[in-house]
């Protein structure tokens, strides 16, 4: 029941769309009209509503996905199946809001960040994700974003199956992963007829 109950309050923490409300609020500004991919994310508050509302978001997305999983983590065990409930929670409600009938949601990059880093002392699942994203952005540099993105999560996953042996972080990494890249799957489609381009960093 407790797993039940965290994993509810992380859904409806993470089903609200600060990238929305914040730039509709601050600056009059509906980021889910004016982007090209209609998605209430950090990257579209920081591009049409300013760094300010852009790093506003982030905190927000960040903590909206670390708060309940901090605060389960306090109660229960990480190394149950059911943690992995929890874990998804904030990111299923980002991309699959219920305050919107399950509609208009973001993609959830921000929000998985959040929840890695709600499993604080233990980093080395945010750290993987972020190295990743590094990698296929910086040394191995993957376009389109959509399919970098999934390209990072897949190998993200793959690591923390890798080195892990706690089987709730495992399985919820695996659900955020498929959470992700089904968001992604749209703009993946809209780019298969394009050319995927990646690009090494010459030393």
């Amino acid at each position: 029941m407790k797993f039940l109950l965290y994993s509810i309050l992380g859904y409806l923490m993470g089903s609200i769309l600060f990238g929305y409300i914040i730039p509709k609020e601050l600056k009059g500004i509906d980021v889910r009209k004016v982007s090209r991919d209609g998605n209430p994310g950090t990257t579209n508050a920081f591009s049409y509503a300013g760094i300010g509302c852009g790093i506003l978001v982030l905190i927000c997305d960040l903590l909206k996905g670390g708060i309940p999983v901090y605060i389960a983590k306090q109660a229960l065990d990480t190394n149950h199946i059911y943690f992995s409930l929890i874990l998804l929670a904030p990111v299923l409600g980002h991309a699959y809001p219920i305050y919107t009938k399950f509609k208009y949601g973001g993609k959830g990059i921000a929000v998985s960040f959040g929840v890695l880093i709600g499993l604080l002392p233990e980093f080395s699942s945010v750290l993987l994700l972020a190295f990743w994203y590094i990698f296929f952005s910086v040394i191995c540099n993957i376009k389109p974003h959509s399919f970098r993105t999934a390209v990072t999560f897949v190998f993200w996953v793959m690591s923390e199956i890798f080195i892990k042996s706690d089987i709730g972080i495992i399985t919820g990494s695996i659900l955020i992963t498929a959470v992700v890249i089904s968001k992604h799957m749209q703009e993946l489609k809209s780019n298969e007829e394009r050319q995927i381009r990646i690009l090494f960093k010459r030393s």
